[in-house]
């Protein structure tokens, strides 16, 4: 009883409610409410700024919840243990391009990763799968072509595998170094917090014969259309209020033109600053209106997915230290390059 009652007290502590609360739920209703205080002559602007771009996204919107939910609820996630098969090549180049094109979530790719790892799967593969997969997926791939056009979409998801492709075989070259030598943490696979392995069996194209994959399909969609949502009303609120504050002169002076070290900046900030592929399309098109250089903002959006939250934890849990500072290099690297061939294609 005595525990009971301290477990009761702690989990409805302050402290414990802080934690378990969604932070960017409560993020927009406080900005709006200091806008309000402090900027009430602005307050009509940054809603109605906010609900238009919504609603301008909501067919994008539509499509990646329902694309995402499908591919959820038939296990077509399950394709990706057949990039893992074969000649070490062949594996880092279907890694890649599995990588940057199926939706999966972090809980998903930590046990099958940490299973491929104490099987004995390359490294390179490996990492060409991780380094890909949180630039690019499908729904992504709608919500960037609405805010920053088809071209720059497919740039992104060109520029995913392709980033893939050079840290695998950068691995792959530099297998039988000390950088790469026993990589685990521990040789023991990880429970997923998505029930069982979704990477595992076979793909059931015709979900909805089967109920339980008729759940799927619904919990999906409802999960993510309000993750996308919320994302987007919260980055599309600080987009309305830095095009209205942040003057377009200082953002053009520091992320602007043509310079390589643009490139290299939009890269360090973008590592720190990101908060999701999603909520990174409404900064970046803000940036670009106020002068950000294009490749400035493909280095931004690429070197951010690879470092962000989600992406870095999957990596972080699994491998030593060393090759996880191998993996943020190695993405950042790739993120230069990638803006740097963005910035000469678009010249």
């Amino acid at each position: 009883m005595a525990d009971a009652h301290t477990h009761s007290h702690n989990h409805g502590s302050p402290k414990s409610f802080w934690k378990r609360i969604d932070k960017a739920w409560v993020a927009t209703p406080v900005i709006l409410a200091l806008v309000a205080i402090f900027l009430p002559s602005e307050l009509g602007y940054a809603v109605g700024f906010t609900i238009e771009n919504i609603a301008k996204t909501g067919v994008f919107i539509s499509f990646a919840v329902l694309m995402v939910a499908y591919l959820r609820a038939t296990g077509a996630e399950s394709i990706v243990a057949s990039a893992f098969k074969g000649n070490e090549v062949r594996m880092i180049v279907l890694a890649a391009m599995v990588g940057g094109l199926l939706p999966f979530c972090s809980c998903e790719v930590i046990p099958f990763v940490a299973a491929l790892l104490a099987l004995g799967t390359p490294l390179s593969a490996v990492m060409a799968f991780w380094l890909a997969s949180p630039l690019m997926d499908p729904p992504m791939f709608m919500i960037t072509s609405s805010g920053l056009g088809f071209e720059f979409a497919v740039a992104k998801t060109l520029s995913a595998v392709g980033i893939g492709l050079f840290g695998g075989f950068c691995v792959k070259l530099l297998a039988s170094s000390p950088l790469f030598a026993d990589p685990l943490k521990r040789q023991s696979t990880q429970a997923s917090c998505c029930g069982d392995n979704p990477l595992s069996g076979k793909p059931s194209w015709a979900f909805w014969r089967d109920a339980a994959r008729i759940k799927t399909f619904k919990d999906v969609a409802f999960e993510n259309a309000l993750f996308l949502i919320k994302w987007l009303t919260l980055a599309y609120l600080i987009e309305a209020l830095m095009i209205k504050f942040i003057p377009a002169e200082w953002v053009a002076s520091v992320l602007g033109g043509d310079g390589v070290g643009t490139i290299f900046l939009g890269a360090l900030v973008g590592a720190p600053a990101y908060l999701n592929g999603y909520a990174a399309v409404p900064l970046v098109q803000g940036l670009l209106e106020q002068g950000m250089s294009q490749g400035a903002a493909m280095s931004f959006m690429m070197a951010g997915g690879i470092s962000c939250i989600p992406a870095a934890i999957a990596v972080w849990a699994l491998v030593k230290p060393r090759v996880f500072v191998a993996y943020v290099f190695i993405g950042i690297s790739g993120s230069v390059l990638a803006g740097l061939s963005w910035a000469a294609f678009t010249a």
